[in-house]
């Protein structure tokens, strides 16, 4: 299935139905006065995030959907039926926005929650509405009002605790393959990866997190060259950024540390909120060194970043200092969750 995470689609919610004029017609009951019934609401649009999806390819083939009318009023106090709404299913982490100005319409993070994003039109009045001691038979009723319409624009912003940052090649794949279930294409050349892939990683019994893997970054990524840049914005809902580097590249003229530069200057490009997240550096492909050499070539590199925050040395392939990154990358992760527990117990 191809990897779809932006659309574009028109909703319009339904009409309300008109009311009505109608007065009561009955043997023997003289001037039965007014009984015209009110219209029923039109339709809303609501849209709801599912779990079951993780594209938004189904909206290549559907880009309207138009909620039903309400009905119109009757006679006998009749009240039209109202309009069925229609609920549109959505991947979790949809941002959901206008076409025309922008405005932010919905955010998407919870399963099973329905969204209104298009109200249907308020119900006519029938006649018996305006029935009074001074206009005992009314002829007046009111139309139901036009439900809302717009045009949106749908992206896709997937969720996950962990982001990999990395240049082609980096490993990136190799290190999600290693510590969860996710399969995503791996060679001995760039640009294996094509779309993000999310793979979930147990550390123990009800202890997970879940990791993400996007396109790897080029220099002049944030000019639109290559494929990474257009799936930053999936790591702008994580916790952590683990960037990834070859220390052991097989090409002599690449440069682990100006790789690493360019990574951040990249990102810094892009967007200043995801070069502020906390970031790990991780020095990957250990196995491809001798091990006389492993240490010197990682403090080399350290030094010359002048990084000051946590690293780790790992062989993602070899599966070699991959648990206790991932074990480490839990009690972060569990840490940012208490706050938010907390608030949520309050609120309760």
């Amino acid at each position: 299935m191809k990897f779809i995470d932006e659309a574009t689609i028109h909703v319009r919610a339904g009409k309300g139905g008109n009311g009505t004029v109608s007065f009561r017609r009955e043997k023997y009951i003289p001037m039965g006065g007014p009984d015209g019934g009110d219209g029923g609401d039109g339709g809303s649009v609501y849209v709801v995030g599912s779990t079951d999806l993780n594209t938004l390819s189904d909206f290549r083939h559907q880009r309207k959907f138009l909620a039903e009318n309400g009905r119109p009023g009757a006679g006998r106090n009749k009240t039209g039926r109202k309009g069925q709404d229609i609920v549109v299913p959505v991947p979790l982490g949809t941002v959901i926005t206008t076409q025309d100005s922008g405005e932010l319409v919905a955010d998407v993070s919870q399963a099973a929650q329905p969204i209104l994003i298009a109200r249907g039109g308020f119900h006519g009045l029938g006649n018996t509405r305006f029935k009074s001691s001074t206009n005992r038979a009314p002829r007046q009723s009111t139309d139901g009002t036009p439900g809302e319409q717009f045009d949106l624009k749908l992206e896709l912003k997937v969720l996950a605790d962990v982001g990999l940052l990395g240049m082609p090649n980096a490993g990136k794949s190799t290190f999600i393959r290693a510590v969860s279930a996710a399969r995503p294409k791996v060679a001995d050349y760039p640009f294996t990866t094509i779309h993000p892939n999310l793979g979930v990683v147990n550390v123990a019994p009800h202890r997970s997190f879940v990791i993400a893997d996007i396109p790897g970054l080029i220099e002049g990524a944030s000019e639109g060259v290559g494929l990474g840049i257009r799936f930053l914005k999936h790591l702008q809902r994580t916790s952590l950024l683990l960037h990834i580097i070859d220390i052991a590249p097989l090409d002599e003229t690449q440069d682990p540390e100006q790789d690493a530069r360019k990574i951040l200057r990249e990102l810094h490009n892009y967007d200043q909120a995801l070069f502020d997240k906390t970031r790990w550096l991780v020095l990957n492909k250990l196995d491809l060194l001798p091990e006389a050499q492993q240490e010197q070539r990682c403090r080399q590199l350290i030094q010359a970043l002048d990084w000051q925050g946590p690293v780790y040395r790992v062989s993602a392939i070899k599966q070699q200092g991959v648990q206790p990154l991932c074990g480490d990358i839990m009690r972060y992760i569990e840490r940012q969750r208490e706050p938010q527990a907390a608030d949520q117990t309050d609120h309760e």
